[in-house]
């Protein structure tokens, strides 16, 4: 299967001779230009985030975070046959060790996919419950459902950061680091733009957020093509009338 060749390669550059995964690099890889200019789309993201006038605050906040947990489930599903317990004994970012709290508050040490795991299906409890996310039409939705979408959010930010501080080599062998990228400048716009996840929260990703966030220039305007040479037209030529 290519991606076990692919991920076969990675963990041995990755690992020291007795198996053991060495300390994260400060070298932040994708912050390099030959990748943080790669996207799958060339047109400003803030459009695509802002309210419609049309449209209910509430329904465009479920419907965005519906997508963006479909859409970042799918993006580490890419990417989770290397994500094992043996390389990724925490859930880590950034030199960052994120802990889950099950419903009872109680703090819990877990390994990466099992995290990934905890996050995934409790957005997916959350997101198919008609009482939060209701798509009835007349159906209220409740007083919680903007903490929850935070919650949501929080928990969402935490993968992507993990996929490229343990997983972007992965990404880039398979060659969707456009993809990666895309997709987490589309998220950052749109929770700093309802404020749904605090700042404090994200800043270990700020060099990244700052890089991809940003507008992209317009392209280069196309040089509009030379005109041929004409030939001189009949009036404009000398005539010599023979009498």
């Amino acid at each position: 299967m290519v991606l076990q060749a692919v991920g076969k390669v990675l963990r041995k550059s990755k690992a020291k001779p007795n198996g053991k995964k060495p300390p994260a690099e400060e070298k932040k890889q994708y912050l390099e230009l030959e990748y943080t200019k790669i996207r799958v789309v060339d047109f400003d993201l803030k459009e695509l985030v802002v309210l419609p006038r049309e449209i209910d605050l509430n329904e465009w906040l479920a419907s965005n975070t519906t997508t963006f947990f479909n859409l970042i489930n799918l993006q580490y599903s890419t990417i989770s046959e290397f994500c094992t317990g043996e390389t990724c004994q925490a859930m880590t970012a950034c030199n960052t060790i994120y802990y889950w709290y099950d419903e009872r508050g109680k703090k819990t040490k877990c390994t990466a996919p099992q995290y990934v795991d905890f996050v995934m299906s409790l957005c997916q409890k959350l997101v198919t419950d008609e009482e939060i996310f209701p798509t009835k039409y007349g159906k209220e939705f409740p007083n919680s459902f903007e903490s929850l979408v935070k919650k949501i959010c929080r928990y969402l930010f935490h993968v992507l950061a993990h996929l490229y501080w343990a997983h972007f080599k992965e990404t880039v062998a398979l060659d969707l680091q456009g993809h990666l990228n895309t997709l987490y400048a589309h998220f950052i716009i749109f929770v700093r733009e309802f404020n749904l996840v605090d700042p404090k929260e994200t800043c270990i990703m700020d060099d990244l957020s700052e890089i991809l966030c940003a507008p992209a220039p317009p392209p280069a305007p196309t040089p509009a093509p030379s005109a041929p040479d004409s030939a001189p037209t009949p009036s404009s030529q000398n005539h010599v009338t023979e009498r």
